[in-house]
């Protein structure tokens, strides 16, 4: 269930998380003006109605060896969707999927150890059944990587306003 909107508070309290996930509650709740039990329960409502959704550490693949990364669209039987996807997350190096609208029917994002790497991952997936072709593009960079903070920040109202001389 989606919570609707953050007040400054929570982008703040977001914000210093994402920028030091190793710090304790405390000192985030005393660098926030905030008592300790203020900080948790704003955590505890906003991981239970689903806004924060993990903890864990983000890892950059290509220091795994993983640097090549590929986003691929592959057409789909509709009817053996769900089936696919289930194959879908036993291939490890699928990092996400999507349904989508237009031309394909499922989206991925691909790691791989090299372009060869990544055409096996999906030579392995057209051989599911009710995959039948696949259109793919190498990721040369990436000009804005995953990120949701600056969103967090504009819907707590705390983003910059653009600079209108610019």
């Amino acid at each position: 269930m989606a919570r609707q909107g953050l007040d400054r508070l929570d982008g703040r309290m977001l914000r210093l998380l994402r920028e030091r996930p190793r710090a304790g509650l405390l000192e985030i709740a005393r660098q926030l003006g905030v008592a300790r039990g203020t900080l948790q329960a704003r955590l505890d409502r906003l991981t239970g109605s689903g806004v924060v959704t993990g903890y864990g550490p983000d890892v950059n693949v290509a220091a795994l060896g993983h640097a090549v990364e590929a986003f691929t669209t592959f057409e789909v039987d509709q009817p053996a969707r769900e089936a696919i996807a289930a194959r879908l997350r036993a291939v490890p190096q699928i990092l996400e999927a999507h349904i989508v609208t237009g031309p394909g029917d499922i989206w991925c994002r691909i790691a791989g150890t090299s372009n060869q790497h990544v055409q096996q991952v999906i030579d392995h997936v057209l051989e599911v059944p009710g995959v039948r072709r696949s259109t793919t593009v190498i990721a040369l960079s990436a000009v804005i990587p995953y990120r949701v903070q600056p969103l967090v920040d504009e819907l707590a109202g705390l983003a910059k306003k653009p600079d209108a001389r610019h």
